[in-house]
């Protein structure tokens, strides 16, 4: 399994394990400079969930992001775009 595969699986769990609407999770990826950005969005009432108070749920998936891309010594950030 390529650590694309595993960093987007992992997205997608935690993601959809926090939002009321799971259905309408998409995530996007790119690459840029050796980084790969995770783009998701989610349905507008669930934006604040995945955010977390004081960005606490999102600082946390960037952390497991950039944890399971390194163990293939690659890099990787999530970004919420709505």
């Amino acid at each position: 399994m390529s650590t694309h595969a595993d960093v987007d699986a992992l997205v997608n769990y935690v993601v959809t394990s926090v939002v009321e609407h799971p259905d309408e999770v998409r995530i996007a990826s790119h690459e840029e400079s050796g980084v790969t950005t995770y783009e998701v969005t989610v349905h507008p009432d669930d934006v604040g969930k995945v955010i977390g108070r004081q960005g606490r749920v999102i600082k946390a998936l960037r952390v497991l992001a950039r944890a399971a891309a390194s163990m293939n010594g690659a890099d990787a950030t999530v970004e919420v775009v709505g």
